[in-house]
């Protein structure tokens, strides 16, 4: 029989993996609670038309979609956001806001699978709806941050920029179709220059109008030096305001305590097209070939798109499968501890020694221990080695003799000490060796 494969752009996670990815996950879990955000799990796939109405003519492209028994077109989720705007839209209109929701959850594009990228791939997120304040962008960005630091990542900045000001730049620009240049733009860090001014001249620029563009997309860095410039170059009124949103939100991050990781980038355009006011992304300097490692921003029409009242929103997406490698790369995920604690092993087949073993083992697991038993009938000698392999600490003996006199053994493997401990004490004896 042929010898199936797994899927490309899917990957088999073994336990040391998975060990590795519910400590990420428990870490930004622990932060997004303190936030007082609360976990939603929405269906694996949606009907297609939910992600047509969203997304950008890109993720439509990579939607894996089909047609059920049924007739009914439908999709595999590309992300959560649309999922959680339904959701709200069906039962949540009327509930009190904000809305404060985080998902981890896997979603699947079908794109080209590369380094930090996969067709199947997990984010963890939130979504914070009912608040069209600055506060609400803080809160978020401020979450943003804390999310990474929990993980012991302290060497990543998180970049803001804005659509109401590309859009603004768009009209300066004389351009109608500002969508197309917001994922042109948004795509320029994965081209050359070169192959950047070429697809600008493509899209109908003009030389005076790609040097503008070329000028925009280098305006970021510090918000002191770069809000400054924000206020010369943009001058109708709303875009004004949102230049003065934009130092507002900087005072509340400063407040967070979060400054230290915030820089400003004007040419972040993000690519979902229903972005409508401030987007960040984070990126962590590294050599995997990974760039942004998560991001989100506002999106005050969403809810509307798809048959609520209008409703602001805003939230963000943490690439795990980004996130995790980098905290490999840089040794910040712990190793993790699959070997159980303790490996109990009944000498012989008597049934009264097996069921003792049992019981033990029982008694060792209640008590909080993690704790395995022998369960392939090996003699001692193998059983041993096998305990050895594993990197098992402490190996309890139950053998017919010792049972008899109510006893077992405790070796430390070690050491290769023995102790005969009182059976009813052996659960007190091996917390005390653990330190519990």
């Amino acid at each position: 029989m042929k010898r199936l494969e797994k899927v490309k752009g899917t990957r088999d996670l073994l336990p040391e993996e998975m060990a590795k990815r519910r400590w990420v996950f428990e870490r930004i879990r622990e932060v997004f609670e303190r936030y007082n955000f609360h976990e939603v799990l929405t269906p694996t796939f949606e009907y297609t038309e939910l992600f047509k109405l969203r997304s950008g003519e890109e993720v439509v492209e990579q939607l894996y979609a089909f047609d059920d028994k049924g007739g009914r077109n439908l999709s595999l989720r590309p992300d959560m956001t649309s999922s959680v705007a339904r959701l709200f839209v069906n039962s949540f209109q009327n509930a009190p806001k904000p809305i404060k929701w985080y998902y981890m959850a896997n979603m699947f594009r079908y794109e080209e699978p590369q380094s930090g990228r996969y067709r199947e791939f997990w984010q963890a997120g939130v979504e914070l709806i009912g608040s069209d304040k600055v506060e609400a962008d803080a809160e978020v960005i401020a979450l943003f941050v804390e999310s990474y630091l929990a993980t012991g990542l302290e060497d990543f900045t998180v970049n803001i920029g804005d659509r109401v000001l590309l859009d603004e730049f768009a009209k300066m620009l004389g351009i109608e179709d500002d969508i197309g240049l917001m994922r042109l733009i948004d795509k320029k860090d994965k081209m050359s220059r070169e192959d950047f001014v070429g697809a600008l001249k493509e899209f109908g620029l003009s030389e005076e109008g790609v040097e503008k563009v070329l000028a925009l997309v280098e305006i970021k860095g510090l918000p002191d030096e770069v809000l400054p410039k924000a206020e010369e170059l943009f001058t109708s009124d709303e875009a004004k305001a949102e230049v003065a949103r934009l130092y507002e939100l900087v005072d509340l991050l400063e407040a967070y305590g979060v400054s230290k990781w915030i820089r400003i980038d004007l040419g972040i355009a993000r690519g979902f097209d229903y972005y409508t006011s401030i987007v960040f992304e984070a990126i962590a300097p590294n050599d995997l070939g990974i760039g942004s490692i998560g991001g989100g921003g506002r999106y005050d029409n969403l809810i509307e798109v798809f048959g609520g009242k209008p409703t602001p929103a805003t939230g963000f997406a943490i690439g795990i499968e980004r996130l995790i490698p980098i905290l490999e790369w840089k040794g910040l995920i712990p190793e993790p501890k699959l070997r159980p604690d303790v490996y109990v092993v009944p000498i012989g087949k008597d049934a009264e020694v097996k069921r003792a073993a049992v019981e033990v083992v029982t008694a060792l697991r209640e008590a909080g221990v993690k704790a395995d038993y022998e369960l392939t009938g090996r003699k001692l000698g193998k059983a041993l080695d096998y305990a050895g392999r594993l990197g098992v600490p402490y190996v309890v003996l139950i053998g017919k003799r010792d049972l008899s006199e109510g006893k077992v053994t405790v070796r430390d493997m070690d050491s290769g000490e023995q102790k005969a401990v009182e059976r009813e004490k052996v659960v007190e004896e091996i917390l005390g060796l653990l330190g519990f």
